[in-house]
């Protein structure tokens, strides 16, 4: 029998996106009781499908896009910045959204990170600082199962423990600790969203590697654990509920309805006192364009000209090689060890081999480093798309894997209005709207810092007595797929397109949820900040429903 995806009589709130933001809204506010739908543009994946879904990333036959069932018209995008910019490797459509690929590393930002056009004079300040977001952080590490130790010396401060301890290091891990120690760089734990012992109802972390895009056991976050928990609390998700666009009042001051396209080819409005917009920071912005109206003649909420400027992305540098000896690469699907030594200043070098860099600390944009647990060839892989059979893939296999060693790193991208996320009035979605047009490059900061990285990595695997054989860096880097700052939040209206609290300068019930709302993106992996915001987000938007 088909679901009923026709929209409810009345709701307090309707949440546009079931991904990581919109979920934790949604259970906040169905826990205190109030009446909330979330529309969804995907489906909802069976959580019996996930052995099947690793199957198709491990076996050659099936692109990458078949894991989590996208491409084709409905996810239709162009990209014409200065580089090509891959947005469907980067996306999962359906509930849960992003956090069913994700690797699951959950970092919160640093203080500076808040403060930048303060203490640097680059890029912006937040409207909020480090200790607003504090206890939401710490929230938001108990709800997302948060596994790590208070190590790292250079992470802000916090005021408890996380939920779960940290997972051990790997072998290869402790290849770098040595080698880190005499060159007098500092190493310390990952935070993980994956249970490093029994949480919330789900099993620790069994080790099947695949991590991304697809964790079988259930044993790393994602954010149908909230869409499930928003439901029995009485939250109602209607899937495969694309919306089209939003709609006003005749003042242009509210919302009145999201309309939004069923597969049997029928469109709905669903009404509500409030709505939020959750739908990741590309079509976010897209879906407040797609609204435009004789009120807001360059999209909903946008009298500021910021909705889908100041896009930023972090971008990968890498430098890998092999060693004569074991590695035991590919063990692990997730990072155990990481350095932010050179967080806040990457010109810093070390008394004990790494050199200082030339110039000022407005030079170089926040650089995270990391030690990878997956470079080289998987043999799984290598197994599954060999020719070869029996002694001869054996040899081959010994041959091609456990000598592979690799460090990564995050670096950022300062806001800039010429990178953006538009719509492409050439090309049309299947229903026959404009796809959305990422327009994307890097600066000569995100250029320097790359190269920085990518010095500090060679000095360790030198070191290390490793032969480099390959490098990422700033000719050939790509994205994180970390989309953020398209409706960035500020005081000014004129500048912001949402307040500190998440609700639009323009609209009075409108509120996006997301790593949108970004100001500056530093180097860390945007989860944890994303879940912090969104539950500060659900608490206001409480506050505005219960004084109604």
């Amino acid at each position: 029998m088909s679901a009923n995806r026709t929209p409810s009589g009345s709701a307090d709130v309707c949440i546009v996106g079931a991904g990581p933001a919109g979920a934790l809204v949604a259970d906040r506010l169905a826990a205190r009781g109030h009446d909330v739908v979330v529309l969804e543009a995907g489906e909802r994946f069976d959580d019996d499908s996930r052995r099947e879904r690793m199957e198709r990333h491990i076996r050659p036959g099936h692109g990458p896009l078949s894991v989590w069932d996208m491409g084709g018209e409905r996810d239709a995008y162009t990209s014409s910045g200065d580089r090509g910019y891959p947005l469907n490797r980067a996306r999962v459509k359906g509930v849960g959204g992003s956090t069913l690929h994700w690797q699951g590393m959950v970092m919160r930002l640093h203080e500076l990170d808040f403060e930048q056009a303060s203490r640097h004079g680059v890029a912006a300040d937040w409207p909020l600082d480090y200790d607003d977001l504090r206890p939401y952080y710490a929230a938001a590490e108990r709800a997302l199962g948060v596994a790590g130790a208070d190590d790292n010396p250079f992470a802000p401060p916090r005021d408890e423990p996380y939920p779960m301890p940290a997972f051990e290091p790997s072998y290869s891990d402790s290849l770098f600790a040595d080698a880190c120690e005499r060159l007098g760089i500092a190493t310390h734990s990952v935070p993980n969203a994956r249970n490093s012992e029994a949480y919330a109802d789900e099993s620790p972390c069994i080790g099947y590697g695949t991590c991304k895009p697809v964790c079988p056991s259930g044993a790393k976050y994602d954010a149908t654990r909230h869409v499930s928990s928003a439901e029995a609390d009485g939250a109602r998700v209607i899937d495969r509920a694309a919306v089209q666009r939003l709609e006003h009042d005749a003042s242009g001051d509210r919302v009145t309805a999201a309309v939004y396209a069923t597969p049997d080819g029928e469109t709905h409005r669903q009404q509500a006192s409030q709505f939020v917009v959750a739908c990741g920071g590309v079509e976010t912005p897209r879906l407040l364009l797609l609204s435009a109206s004789d009120a807001y003649p360059d999209g909903l909420a946008n009298t500021s000209g910021a909705v889908g400027r100041y896009f930023m992305d972090h971008v990968f540098a890498g430098t890998g090689g092999v060693l004569d000896a074991e590695t035991r690469q590919n063990h692990v699907g997730f990072l155990t060890s990481e350095c932010h030594q050179f967080y806040d200043d990457p010109r810093r070098g070390t008394e004990q081999g790494v050199p200082d860099a030339e110039g000022d600390a407005s030079d170089y944009a926040r650089l995270k480093l990391e030690f990878l647990n997956y470079a080289g060839p998987s043999p799984v892989m290598e197994a599954l798309g060999s020719e070869e059979w029996g002694d001869a893939l054996l040899g081959s296999l010994r041959q091609s894997y456990g000598n592979h060693i690799a460090m990564g790193g995050l670096v950022e991208q300062r806001p800039r209005a010429s990178n953006y996320v538009g719509l492409d009035e050439s090309r049309t979605d299947d229903h026959g709207n404009p796809v959305p047009d990422v327009h994307w490059g890097i600066d000569d900061v995100t250029r320097r810092t790359l190269e920085r990285a990518n010095e500090i990595q060679e000095r360790v695997l030198d070191e290390l007595g490793a032969e480099v054989t390959w490098q990422v860096g700033p000719e050939n880097t790509g994205p994180a797929f970390h989309h953020m700052g398209t409706t960035r939040m500020g005081y000014d209206p004129a500048e912001s397109v949402v307040t500190p609290e998440m609700r639009t300068h323009d609209l009075d019930n409108l509120w996006i949820a997301g790593s949108s709302v970004f100001v500056t993106g530093g180097a860390m992996n945007p989860t944890l900040t994303l879940a912090a915001l969104s539950l500060k987000a659900a608490d206001h938007l409480h506050d505005t429903l219960a004084s109604v």
